[in-house]
């Protein structure tokens, strides 16, 4: 079992407690829906997170990150970045710490992230650049602090994702390769708690 596997399926305690401690409606659903985005993200189901009962019609994504800016305005560029993430077994991240502030219009915070980056990604995307030593055909784990702002509309779902990201904060490992967790570990592990919130 890999030693990241219980930060991971925890990824979201802090984000419970917060969402258990929220009395105003509208915020509680805004922090459940970013929660099960977030799940059904890492276990490679966004066509799930895209329905229409979580997502606008049209959603705008602005992503800044390892020195690139990336804008995906609308649902077909949006649907077309998460399969192709998929299609390079790069969706394996989760949430080290958070500090989230709900409000009225969607909500903001920083993070820590970590992912599990395949080196040819590193040399080719926003995810940063491949060093010397770092070998495209391995998985590499990419740890960076990021600022959130993710809107809301008068619904509840996800407008779209604004995310920053510190880079004096970002670090490159080589991690064992019993540690590396796969798309399909990711989703097995997040199956269960998937199908409790669905139910």
């Amino acid at each position: 079992m890999s030693r990241y596997e219980h930060d991971f399926t925890h990824m979201f305690a802090g984000l419970e407690k917060q969402i258990a401690d929220t009395d105003n409606p509208r915020h509680r659903a805004i922090l459940k829906n970013y929660r099960m985005h977030g799940l059904l993200e890492v276990a490679g189901r966004y066509e799930e997170l895209l329905a229409p009962d979580m997502t606008v019609e049209q959603p705008h994504y602005r992503l800044h990150e390892g020195g690139q800016s990336l804008i995906l305005d609308g649902m077909d560029q949006v649907t077309a970045f998460y399969a192709s993430l998929v299609a390079a077994n790069a969706l394996v991240m989760w949430v080290n710490r958070q500090e989230i502030a709900v409000h009225d219009h969607g909500f903001s915070g920083e993070v820590e992230f970590r992912q599990f980056v395949p080196g040819a990604m590193l040399g080719e995307s926003v995810f940063g650049s491949v060093q010397a030593g770092e070998d495209p055909d391995d998985v590499y784990l990419l740890t960076r602090t990021l600022a959130f702002v993710w809107p809301y509309d008068e619904r509840g779902r996800l407008i779209g994702e604004h995310v920053y990201e510190d880079g004096a904060s970002r670090r490159i490992e080589k991690p064992d390769p019993a540690d590396v967790i796969t798309a399909a570990r990711a989703a097995e592990l997040l199956a269960p708690e998937i199908a409790r919130e669905i139910a």
